[in-house]
């Protein structure tokens, strides 16, 4: 089942229709309201949400829900007339999973669903326990302990620090941690990848130094 929270009639008709045309359950609401009524009954596989909606906006709704045990890890891919860099980065960094401005083609769209849900997919077979050095991730409980004591790290610095460390050794460029971890890609400068390392070092402390810079390429994690 899919849910898509889109206050424009039009365009939520026609993206259930496309969706059930597709193969896929869907059901559409206009109001973050009635999302939340329908989701006490049931958590949909994904959900597409509009940022402009009446009653508060698609971020509020969407940090409320990555902040709930039950749909924190909820795949949502977020619908805006809203497409600079600052907004796209702005909705991926409080959890989206991917963007797509408006106007938007329906078969566009629909592969993107296809795409967040298998790579979601590939994610829900996880491992009891990730070591890195003095760092210990348990995946299905999306903890981080260094030395036995809990790191609170936000979502993307928790993906970024999976992705690094289930793959001890492989050197990840900064394009490929931007499209693995926010989902989308970028031709041109970005820091948002060397803010979320700096950022997750910090966190980490002195074990955070097993994250190292490839000068010209991007960063990996020490093989140990």
């Amino acid at each position: 089942m899919i849910f898509i929270l889109e206050d424009d009639k039009s365009i939520r008709d026609i993206v259930v229709y496309a969706l059930k045309s597709s193969g896929f359950e869907a059901q559409g609401f206009e109001r973050p309201s009635q999302l939340r009524a329908e989701m006490e009954k049931q958590i949909p596989e994904l959900l597409l949400l509009d940022i402009m909606l009446p009653e508060e906006d698609g971020l509020c709704v969407l940090k409320k829900l990555r902040n709930d045990p039950k749909t924190s890890g909820l795949p949502v891919i977020l619908l805006t007339a809203k497409s600079t860099e600052f907004d796209t980065v702005t909705g991926l960094d409080a959890g989206a999973d991917d963007y797509v401005a408006k106007p938007f083609g329906i078969m566009e769209l629909i592969s993107r669903i296809r795409a967040v849900l298998r790579r979601t997919d590939s994610k829900s077979e996880k491992t009891e326990m990730i070591n890195a050095g003095d760092i210990v991730i348990y995946p299905s409980r999306c903890e981080v302990k260094v030395k036995n004591e809990d790191i609170l790290l936000t979502q993307k610095e928790y993906k970024l620090l999976v992705t690094l460390a289930e793959n001890p050794g492989k050197v990840f460029t900064r394009d490929v941690l931007l499209n693995l971890v926010w989902g989308y890609d970028y031709d041109g400068e970005n820091r948002t990848v060397d803010m979320h390392i700096r950022t997750l070092r910090q966190k980490l402390g002195d074990a955070g130094d097993i994250i190292e810079t490839v000068r010209g390429f991007g960063y990996k994690i020490t093989e140990i």
